[in-house]
């Protein structure tokens, strides 16, 4: 499945929101990600469009199937990378801005194989796991 790095934000954006909030609109996604409300309104219409969401007629976005199962890969990564950077010794920022970088790039194989690494070492929290 080929999609932009700026489209898996925005679903990671909903499903952390959604989890968070129950519902959501495009101006929690402006004011949680500080984006402007053209951008969101683009990138909203874009998702739907591609089947990845649906908005609606009050404005509240639920994701579809295949928006939520990239949305969980991105974010269960995002999570998975960020508990590890931290129990390397990487400050709580600095492990969250890389994991963020890196949750977009890495191959499924590499990520898997740091994930088998940091179990077997005992790097991963399991709430983080889960």
């Amino acid at each position: 499945m080929n999609i932009h790095e700026s489209a898996e934000d925005y679903l990671e954006a909903i499903l952390i929101l959604q989890e968070r909030k129950g519902a959501v609109r495009s101006i929690d996604i402006v004011r949680e990600k500080n984006f402007t409300k053209p951008s969101v309104s683009v990138a909203m219409k874009r998702l739907r469009e591609n089947g990845y969401i649906e908005m609606d007629a009050d404005g509240f976005i639920t994701l579809l199937p295949p928006g939520e199962e990239i949305a969980q890969r991105i974010y269960t990564r995002h999570r998975l990378l960020s508990q590890f950077l931290k129990n390397l010794g990487v400050s709580p920022e600095a492990a969250a801005a890389d994991a963020c970088k890196i949750e977009h790039d890495i191959s499924a194989e590499s990520f898997d194989k740091i994930v088998a690494f940091a179990r077997a070492h005992g790097l991963l929290d399991k709430a983080v796991e889960q």
